[in-house]
C-alpha cells in the first residue's frame, strides 16, 4: 500500500512551494505511459519520477550500447546489452521504491498498444523520431481513449513541444500525414511540423542527415530540454495548474541561438508554409546518406 502522506512529507517535500500539496498528491495518484526510454524517453522518465508521477507504463524493445552514451541517461557501460525498459524501471524505483511500474520489453503493437495505455492520465511519447508508424498509432489510441499526448523532440541545440488534446486537432492533422504519403515523405511533414522554425539548420550539417537512411545527430543537452518541457506541460494537465495549449500550438527553443517561440500554425499540416518546408526537407534529408 503506498502511503502518500509519508512521500509527500519525506522524498517529495522540496516540490512544495511550486507546487501546492493537492497537486502533489495528484502526481503521486498518477499514471504516465511513456514509449521509449532512450535518450528522451528515459530522462522523461527520471524527471517524472522525480517529480513525483507515482505509476509509470514503459515500453521499449531495444537494448543499450556504445552508441547510446552521448545522450541516452540510462546507458552505462553497466547497462549494455540490457533492456532499457527494464533497465529505466530500475532506476525509477531506486528513486521511488513505492513507484509501480508495469513493462512492454516487447514494444508497442496493435496487439499490446490498448493494455499499454491502460490507466493512464497521461502519454509521453519518447521512441526514436523514425518510427514514424508506431507514433501515429500511439497518438491516434490515445485521442480514442481521451488520453493527453505529449511529444518533446531534441533538435540541434534545443528542443520542440507539441501536445494533442483528446478533443483537438489530431497528430496526422497537425503533421500533415496520410497513409498514402511514401514512408519518407512522412517523416519530412513530422520533421517540418516539429519545427516550424528551423532554427538549427543554420548551423548543422545536414549531410549527417538522412531520411532514408534513418540517422541524424542528438546532443544530451537537447534531451535534458526535452524533459523539461514534457514534465511542465505532465504538470499542466495532471494537475490544472495552468492553461494547456494544445497543438496547433507549439513551443521551439533554441539554446545557441537563443531563440524561443510559443506559435500556432493555422491549418497545422495543411498550412501552405508547412507544405513548402515539408518539400524542403524532403529535398535536403530525403536522400542524402549519413
Amino acid at each position: 500500500m503506498v502511503d502518500i502522506n509519508s512521500l509527500l512529507t519525506h522524498e517529495f517535500k522540496r516540490n512544495i512551494g511550486l507546487l501546492n500539496e493537492e497537486e502533489q498528491k495528484q502526481l503521486l495518484r498518477s499514471r504516465a505511459a511513456v514509449a521509449g526510454a532512450g535518450g528522451v524517453g528515459g530522462l522523461h522518465l527520471l524527471t517524472l519520477a522525480r517529480l513525483g508521477i507515482g505509476n509509470f507504463t514503459i515500453a521499449d524493445p531495444d537494448v543499450f550500447e556504445d552508441v547510446n552514451i552521448n545522450r541516452q541517461y540510462g546507458a552505462f557501460r553497466s547497462t549494455f546489452g540490457r533492456n532499457k525498459a527494464e533497465a529505466l524501471a530500475n532506476m525509477v524505483k531506486d528513486i521511488n521504491p513505492s513507484a509501480d511500474i508495469k513493462l512492454f520489453t516487447e514494444g508497442i503493437s496493435s496487439a499490446n498498444i490498448d493494455a499499454f495505455l491502460q490507466d493512464a492520465d497521461i502519454f509521453i511519447d519518447g521512441i526514436d523520431f523514425f518510427e514514424i508508424e508506431a507514433r501515429r498509432l500511439l497518438f491516434r489510441k490515445a485521442r480514442e481513449k481521451n488520453i493527453y499526448a505529449i511529444t518533446a523532440a531534441p533538435l540541434g541545440f534545443g528542443a520542440t513541444l507539441q501536445t494533442f488534446a483528446p478533443d483537438g486537432m489530431t497528430f496526422d492533422d497537425y503533421f500533415g500525414i496520410n497513409d498514402n504519403m511514401p514512408q519518407v515523405e512522412k517523416l519530412a511533414a513530422f520533421a517540418a511540423g516539429l519545427a516550424p522554425h528551423p532554427y538549427h539548420i543554420k548551423y548543422m550539417d545536414l549531410s549527417k542527415v538522412s531520411l532514408t537512411a534513418k540517422t541524424g545527430p542528438a546532443l544530451a543537452l537537447s534531451c535534458t530540454l526535452c524533459a523539461s518541457l514534457a514534465a511542465t506541460e505532465a504538470i499542466r494537465v495532471l494537475t490544472g495548474k495552468d492553461k494547456v495549449k494544445p497543438v496547433p500550438h507549439y513551443t521551439q527553443i533554441d539554446l545557441l541561438r537563443n531563440k524561443y517561440k510559443h506559435g500556432y500554425i493555422w491549418g497545422g499540416g495543411k498550412n501552405p508554409a508547412q507544405k513548402l518546408k515539408k518539400w524542403i526537407i524532403l529535398k535536403k534529408a530525403g536522400s542524402s546518406a549519413a
